[in-house]
C-alpha cells in the first residue's frame, strides 16, 4: 500500500477510535513518537494511548506479523500503551489470533475488539466494505491448493519450484505464480540456494481454512439404511471398491478413522466421479437432501486425494484435507477438527 493510502487509513482509524470512545475529533492526537519509529502511528484519545500497526489485508501471516510488531512498539511506550492492529476488514482467523495475543483490533468496516483498562468495545457483524471487484485470484483455489497441501505434508522440507511442480503434477509457470502469491502473503520463505520452505505451517493452514469452501465441490446428498455412521462408511467403501470407483472418506468419517474419538452419522466421501444411478441403487443410496446421512463429493480438483491411504480397508484423505472439510460439517465437527489438529497437524516452530 502506498504511504498516502496508509496515512489515510490511519486517520480513518483515529476518527473511528474517537467515535467508539465518545470523544470529539479535537480530543484526538495523531503523532509520531521517536521511541517507536517503526510504528504506523501513535494515537492519543480519551486519555488512552494506542500504538497502531496497519495492514492492507487480514491474511493470517500478516496479522501475526502485525501482532508481534505492535506489541513490541507498545512495550517501548510503557504498560499503559494499548497495541492496536487496524485492517480494512478483519476475518475470523485474524480475530482469533488477536484475541489469543491480547491485542486490540479494529477494522475500517466498523468492527472492533478493544479491551484495555477502562475500555471495553466489542462490535461484530458489520460487512466487509472493501471486497475486491470480480473474482480475486487465490493461492487456495481448488487446483492452486495442491501446492499448499504438498507443503503442509512436507513442512520441514525445502524444495525448488520445479520439485513442487513435479510433485503436484502442475506446470512450472503456474506453480511459480502460486508460490509468488504465497510469498506475498508472508507464508513462504526463500533459502539462500533458492529453495522454498514454509515460514509457519500453522499460519498456512489457518489462511487456507479461512478461504476454504467445501460447497465448491459437486455434492450428491443421499440417504442409506444403516445402524450407524461406521456401518454406512464400510458399506459404501466396499460397494464403491467393487464398482472400481476411486474414493476416500473425509470430514467426520475421516476423523473417526484417524482418531476413533468422535462418533458420527454423516458419511462424507470424495469420489472421482459420481456413480451411475444403477450403481447408487445397488449401494442402497437414494438422493435425499433433507435427511441425508451420506454426501458423495466429486471434487473440483483431484488434488484432494493427495496423501490418501487405507485405514481399516477404507480409503481416507490426508489429515490436512479432513481438517479443512470439517469446517463445513455438522454434528461434532468442531471437536473432531480440534482433535485432528492436536494429533496430526501439530508442527514445531522450526518445522
Amino acid at each position: 500500500m502506498r504511504a498516502t493510502e496508509e496515512q489515510a487509513a490511519v486517520r480513518k482509524a483515529a476518527a473511528r477510535l474517537a467515535e467508539l470512545l465518545g470523544a470529539s475529533k479535537s480530543e484526538v492526537r495523531l503523532r509520531p513518537d521517536r521511541r517507536v519509529p517503526g510504528a504506523d502511528a501513535v494515537i492519543e484519545v480519551a486519555g488512552a494511548t494506542f500504538v497502531v500497526e496497519f495492514k492492507a489485508s487480514a491474511g493470517a501471516a500478516l496479522i501475526s506479523i502485525a501482532i508481534e510488531q505492535v506489541k513490541r512498539y507498545a512495550s517501548a511506550l510503557g504498560r499503559r500503551a494499548v497495541p492496536l492492529v487496524v485492517v480494512p476488514f478483519m476475518g475470523p482467523t485474524g480475530r482469533r489470533r488477536c484475541e489469543e495475543a491480547q491485542v486490540a483490533w479494529c477494522d475500517l468496516s466498523g468492527n472492533a475488539r478493544i479491551v484495555a483498562p477502562g475500555i471495553r468495545v466489542l462490535i461484530e457483524g458489520q460487512p466487509n466494505q472493501f471486497k475486491s471487484r470480480g473474482r480475486p485470484s487465490s493461492a487456495f483455489a481448488p487446483k492452486s491448493a495442491r501446492i499448499a497441501r504438498w507443503l503442509l505434508m512436507h513442512p520441514g522440507q525445502p524444495a525448488s519450484q520445479r520439485e513442487i511442480a513435479q510433485a503436484t503434477g502442475m506446470d512450472e509457470g503456474f506453480t511459480s505464480r502460486i508460490v509468488s502469491r504465497l510469498e506475498e502473503a508472508e507464508l513462504l520463505a526463500r533459502e539462500p540456494d533458492g529453495g522454498i520452505r514454509l515460514r509457519d505451517p500453522d499460519l498456512l493452514l489457518d489462511a487456507w481454512r479461512e478461504d476454504y469452501d467445501f460447497s465448491k465441490h459437486h455434492i450428491f446428498r443421499g440417504h442409506m439404511a444403516a445402524r450407524s455412521g461406521e456401518e454406512a462408511l464400510h458399506l459404501l467403501s466396499d460397494g464403491l471398491r467393487v464398482h472400481g470407483t476411486e474414493h476416500a472418506a473425509t470430514g467426520l468419517a475421516a476423523a473417526w478413522l484417524l482418531t476413533k474419538l468422535v462418533s458420527f452419522r454423516l458419511v462424507t466421501i470424495y469420489v472421482a466421479e459420481l456413480p451411475a444411478p444403477k450403481v447408487l441403487e445397488r449401494l442402497g443410496l437414494r438422493e435425499e437432501a433433507r435427511g441425508a446421512n451420506v454426501w458423495l463429493a466429486v471434487p473440483k480438483d483431484e488434488g484432494v486425494f493427495q496423501g490418501s491411504r487405507e485405514i481399516e480397508q477404507v480409503g481416507c484423505v490426508h489429515p490436512v484435507q479432513a481438517y479443512l472439510d470439517l469446517k463445513d460439517q455438522p454434528e461434532r465437527a468442531k471437536e473432531a477438527a480440534e482433535r485432528l489438529r492436536a494429533e496430526f497437524l501439530k508442527w514445531s516452530a522450526n518445522a
